[in-house]
């Protein structure tokens, strides 16, 4: 019986004939294997299908924020990332327009649905640093916009009467874009990274990697790392919050080898082969932005979407915001912010004071 087309008659009888499997159903009749220390089936086996259930209902929440200097493509490869136009909400805006210049932080929510699963995607777009004559303190706004959805989040959860879901606007994940120098990260990077490291999840990814050689791109990962260690730049996975020997095996072979990734992003589509593909068209051919042959797109969404999106958001509430929370709640005397011992109002916790970078 083909695919896609509508069941004949013919195609009925054969199906009465040949019974088609039936699905698995949620709560299973058999247990496959029963605890010999139990007297019989439980079913708490079925936890994972309920909570798959309510969370089709319910949907989940995923915040990103794009940082890095301008020109880099940042808000190009979040649409690639997410095969939409996610980085501008304006209908006016199309494929074929040149995307406008991010000019101040602005957060962009879309619903996306697939297979059923609802995500409510929150795109926090920042303007390009370092082109100003001044860039000292220039990390400033973006970990105060941090920390202020840190303080949005506690003022929420000490609330008495609070919400039966809190709204999560949290940066779950930051992508922090590199320039394909080839060289080393300028001065100004290394300063933005151990700041906004200590406050989110760091990604880095090297930008435009189409301009380099495959020689070039792996000598400029390594050097990339290098610098990042010697510097004490953690960028996620952190080696200290990996849970077991699975979880270290795994994200040690991305922290030596498919860190930062390098990458390339498109939002036009050209035919290869008999197939639509992302792509950038050069003198020489199609760079195709899903090909791992052609750069490691695919690897970052896989690592950003598929394998490790849950794990983003635990780290974010129980590491980064947990270390907020502590720290706001002992500067207050622990009482919920906005009440100081008298009733005064504390102003929220500033952003780190840092030296000017070079």
């Amino acid at each position: 019986m083909s695919k896609g087309l509508p069941e004949t008659r013919t195609d009925a009888a054969m199906s009465e004939l040949v019974p088609e499997p039936r699905p698995k159903p949620a709560v299973p009749m058999k247990p496959i294997g029963i605890n010999p220390n139990l007297l019989g089936y439980i079913g708490i086996d079925t936890i994972i299908e309920q909570m798959r259930k309510k969370t089709m209902k319910t949907g989940f929440d995923f915040n990103i924020m794009v940082v890095g200097q301008s020109g880099l493509g940042k808000s190009t490869l979040v649409n690639t990332l997410f095969k939409s136009q996610v980085s501008r909400k304006a209908s006016s805006w199309n494929r074929e327009e040149k995307i406008p210049k991010t000019v101040e932080i602005k957060a962009i929510g879309h619903v996306i649905e697939e297979g059923g699963v609802k995500m409510k995607l929150t795109v926090i777009d920042t303007p390009g640093f370092g082109d100003q004559i001044n860039n000292e303190n220039c990390w400033e706004p973006i970990e105060k916009y941090i920390n202020e959805q840190y303080e949005k989040f506690l003022k929420e959860e000490v609330n008495i009467a609070r919400k039966k879901r809190i709204p999560d606007t949290r940066v779950h994940c930051c992508l922090y874009f590199i320039s394909p120098t080839g060289h080393s990260l300028r001065p100004l990077d290394l300063e933005f990274m151990k700041h906004l490291s200590k406050v989110v999840n760091i990604i880095p990814v090297i930008a435009k990697a189409d301009t380099m050689t495959l020689e070039e791109k792996s000598e400029f990962k390594q050097r990339v790392r290098k610098e990042l260690e010697v510097n004490g730049i953690e960028f996620y996975p952190q080696k200290e919050f990996d849970e077991d020997l699975e979880d270290k095996t795994e994200n040690d072979k991305i922290r030596q080898e498919s860190m930062p990734f390098a990458v390339v992003g498109s939002d036009k589509e050209y035919q290869v082969n008999g197939k639509r593909v992302l792509g950038r068209k050069t003198p020489w051919g199609i760079i195709e932005v899903e090909n791992l042959n052609h750069c490691e797109f695919a690897l970052l969404r896989d690592f950003v979407i598929r394998t490790h999106l849950q794990d983003l958001k635990e780290v974010t509430h129980n590491i980064h915001y947990e270390t907020y929370r502590a720290k706001r709640l002992n500067d207050n005397g622990g009482l919920p912010p906005g009440e100081g011992l008298l009733g005064t109002v504390l102003p929220p916790v500033p952003a780190t004071p840092c030296p000017t970078a070079e």
